[in-house]
């Protein structure tokens, strides 16, 4: 039973990518990495704002479900495109700064739960590696 769905129409690497309702219309190019002038944002991108954000989140509700709080937790996703025997591929890392008042151990302990219970975590398990560390 879906509870929200969210759509965009893009047309390819260096176009445009457009939400159904309009708050997101974005120029879409190909990073200098990969030949491109980097004059617009592109999947990866997009992708790690998403994991991050949804990471965050995910952060939230096991704290609230521990007592921690998880609210100075800053979350980076780092997307990686790259190339494998079948072509191209996808890996994250995804980075937790703790705050001083949050030990590693725990901190540790939270980003697992979390990444069991996040939506973006439970949609890319055993499909591409995705690496939790806590800075």
């Amino acid at each position: 039973m879906s509870i929200y769905t969210a759509v965009a129409t893009a047309n390819g690497r260096e176009g445009r990518a457009v939400s159904s309702d309009g708050r997101l219309d974005l120029a879409l190019a190909f990073p200098p990495a990969l030949g491109g002038d980097g004059e617009g944002t592109n999947p990866e991108q997009l992708f790690a704002a998403g994991y991050a954000a949804c990471f965050s989140s995910a952060l939230g509700l096991v704290g609230r479900q521990t007592k921690v709080d998880t609210s100075e937790i800053s979350v980076t996703a780092e997307v990686s495109l790259d190339k494998d025997e079948t072509g191209y591929a996808l890996s994250v890392v995804l980075r937790a700064e703790l705050p001083e008042s949050l030990d590693e151990e725990t901190g540790r302990k939270l980003l697992e739960q979390a990444h069991g219970v996040c939506p973006y975590s439970k949609a890319t398990r055993g499909n591409i590696p995705v690496e939790l560390v806590v800075e």
